[in-house]
């Protein structure tokens, strides 16, 4: 059975940090494209970062610059560091994994971002 279990949302003033961990099971994630998405209430889900088997990454315009994504192949596990966070970075914050045409999620995290 696929898990992706997300860890590491709370809540943060802005200006703050948070690190999110995603810890994958049931799948080899070195052979997967890791990424992580977010949704704030009423909006649609949206990219924030992700990484390739390679370890190629692309960014959302609104985060580039601020987050930073991470894996490590030998632990399962996808990361990513978010500096300098805004109030409208508060969402939850879905870790994912994808190869193949098949897409796995995590249940999500939430991350709030207090003015």
């Amino acid at each position: 059975q696929v898990q992706l279990v997300e860890s590491g949302g709370g809540l943060v003033q802005a200006g703050g940090s948070l690190r999110l961990s995603c810890a994958a099971s049931g799948i080899s994630a070195s052979i997967y494209s890791m990424g992580w998405y977010r949704q704030a209430p009423g909006t649609q889900r949206e990219l924030v970062a992700r990484i390739g088997v390679g370890g190629s990454t692309n960014y959302a315009d609104s985060v580039r610059g601020r987050f930073t994504i991470s894996r490590d192949n030998a632990r399962n596990t996808v990361s990513l560091q978010m500096n300098s966070l805004k109030p409208e970075d508060t969402a939850s914050y879905y870790c994912t994994a994808f190869a193949g045409g098949v897409n796995y999620w995590g249940k999500g995290t939430l991350v709030t971002v207090s003015s």
